[in-house]
């Protein structure tokens, strides 16, 4: 009895042994899992809050796609076209980059409000520079017409120019010679190899003078001068009517004959009716038809008109 006893006190002590060791991994354990359970909770926590960031994030993202959408209309891979030196792979720091894009939302807010009518007005403007660039080129192929035609114009005048300068010329130094009886004279264009642009100059050599241009020439050289050209252009071109105002005023009754003479020539070569203004009694002798007022009593004028050939009849009559 007394050695299975102590056998059995062995088994006792030796269970005794395993219990404390038990219960020391038992509480060992509990330890654990409350660490574990701890963990756990603080995982979840850590999990919420993961999944709380996620959906923050992801509405963000969403956020950020609208407004690049909206603001730039391109997706977020093409962004890289757009920021230029906003761009991921500059060296601009987050300050920067802040600063950039407050001043960029400084000059949006400048530009003021969206104008809804630019895509329209746009066209409108496009319509409009179309138009006038069409009526640009209309008025270029215009004015290369209108030049064409000043061209044909101006080549057709100094042909017709030169063409009735050398008639005139030719009359007049006709009418020079039998005005003076001798001499020579002729025009002659100057100051330019242009006719249409070119002065005239008259040239005259009165019998047994020197060739002079007409300003050198006497007052009487000067007028019948002038007369010979007056003539060589109405025979060139002949008008019904001449008007000769005074012109034999500074001749002498010579050059009156002489100025006479070629009225008369005129006359025969031409159908225009010459109407001399005189003071001149040798001219007056030589017209067809006076017109004149004379006074026949103190302060009464009285018209007159006197047909010469008609007078010479019927005093040739009586």
């Amino acid at each position: 009895l007394f050695a299975e006893l102590e056998a059995a006190e062995a088994r006792r002590d030796s269970a005794a042994d395993v219990l404390a060791s038990a219960e020391e991994t038992l509480r060992t354990a509990e330890l654990q899992a409350r660490d574990f359970e701890r963990l756990a909770g603080e995982a979840r926590e850590a999990r919420a809050a993961a999944d709380a960031r996620l959906v923050a994030a992801q509405e963000r993202i969403t956020e950020t796609k609208a407004r690049i959408h909206e603001t730039l209309q391109c997706a977020p891979s093409e962004l890289d076209e757009h920021l230029g030196e906003l761009s991921p792979e500059s060296s601009l720091s987050e300050n920067d980059i802040e600063k950039k894009l407050e001043r960029l939302a400084a000059e949006r807010e400048r530009l003021g409000s969206v104008n809804l009518r630019a895509d329209e007005e746009a066209a409108e403007q496009e319509e409009a520079l179309a138009k006038m660039i069409e009526e640009r080129d209309d008025l270029i192929k215009a004015i290369a017409r209108l030049r064409e035609g000043i061209d044909e114009l101006n080549t057709e005048g100094r042909q017709r120019l030169l063409a009735a300068f050398d008639v005139v010329n030719g009359h007049f130094s006709k009418l020079f010679v039998t005005l003076f009886g001798g001499g020579e004279a002729w025009l002659s264009l100057t100051e330019s190899e242009d006719p249409l642009e070119a002065g005239l100059e008259v040239y005259a050599r009165p019998t047994g003078k020197s060739l002079k241009p007409m300003s050198l020439l006497s007052g009487g050289e000067q007028a019948l001068t002038a007369t010979a050209l007056i003539f060589a252009v109405f025979l060139s071109n002949p008008a019904p009517v001449c008007v000769l105002d005074e012109v034999d005023a500074p001749l002498d009754d010579f050059n009156v004959g002489r100025y006479c003479d070629v009225l008369d020539e005129m006359k025969r070569l031409t159908n225009t009716k010459f109407i001399a203004i005189t003071h001149n009694a040798v001219t007056m002798s030589r017209m067809d038809r006076l017109f004149g007022v004379t006074m026949a009593e103190q302060g009464v004028s009285q018209l007159l008109s006197i047909e010469l050939e008609g007078a010479e009849q019927l005093i040739a009559a009586e």
